[in-house]
């Protein structure tokens, strides 16, 4: 989990297409999923704000929600997961890759 400031801006890593934009997914808060052409999944847990629907088509670097404390969490914070399949992966060279 990635501690921030509430409302601070979320940025997808990747172009991709939101797969999942909701609540219902017990611990997570406002939750989006975003599939990229890679086979990977982003997640995007415990924002305040979700800024795009499922179905919407998100390029590398946009504004898809705002940091919030949803989901149970006692603090604004950003739970963010990279996943392959369905075994999450180490993020940071994605979120390095994202930076370039």
């Amino acid at each position: 989990n990635i501690a921030a400031p509430l409302g601070t801006q979320v940025r997808a890593v990747d172009n991709g297409v939101v797969a999942y934009a909701g609540n219902e997914l017990k611990g997570f808060g406002n939750l989006l999923l975003i599939k990229h052409t890679d086979g990977l999944t982003t997640a995007y847990a415990h924002n305040d704000k979700l800024l795009v629907a499922k179905g919407d088509v998100v390029k590398q670097g946009q504004v898809v929600a705002t940091v919030g404390k949803t989901g149970g969490v006692d603090s604004p914070q950003l739970h963010f997961e990279v996943r392959l399949g369905t075994q999450a992966v180490d993020p940071q060279e994605y979120l390095q890759q994202a930076n370039h």
